[in-house]
């Protein structure tokens, strides 16, 4: 990839236009050294926008690390239905890396009656449809297949 890692922190440190573009990119090209600092940035929320760029990364990156990272935004920003800090994009990513990796992340999380409905329940009138996990799921798959489409990684 043509972009440095002077590049990709200078970017990391702006608006979220630009969070969002580094995000895609150090997904992309699957820089796993970013897996810190995309954490943190998904769990501080600071801006809006860049956190589906957060999610893209970390379903890419593909590891329990990135899952538990995952988990970590979800168990923060379910309870808090008031804030939309990107959790439909970290529940599809978390759903990509249970099937890739064969795990259960987000089992407890999709339950019925569990902490997912219970948020989506709290989100009148946004289309609870759109939140469905299995589009969610799809939706990640289709980014991150389309990433390994045009990449040898």
């Amino acid at each position: 990839m043509a972009i440095s890692d002077a590049e990709l922190d200078a970017l990391l440190g702006y608006e979220w236009r630009s969070r969002l573009t580094a995000a895609w990119l150090i997904g992309v090209d699957r820089r796993a050294s970013y897996r810190e600092r995309i954490g943190a940035l998904l769990l501080d929320s600071e801006v809006c926008f860049a956190g589906t760029g957060y999610c893209f990364a970390l379903a890419r990156l593909g590891t329990r690390a990135d899952a538990e990272i995952l988990v970590a935004h979800l168990d923060r920003y379910l309870a808090r239905p008031d804030l939309d800090y990107k959790q439909a994009a970290a529940l599809g990513a978390l759903l990509r890396l249970d099937a890739e990796l064969g795990t259960t992340y987000a089992d407890r999380i999709v339950v019925p009656d569990g902490p997912w409905d219970t948020w989506v329940g709290a989100r009148r009138g946004c289309g609870a449809s759109s939140f469905a996990p299995e589009w969610l799921r799809a939706s990640t798959d289709l980014k991150c297949d389309f990433a390994n489409g045009w990449t040898r990684s």
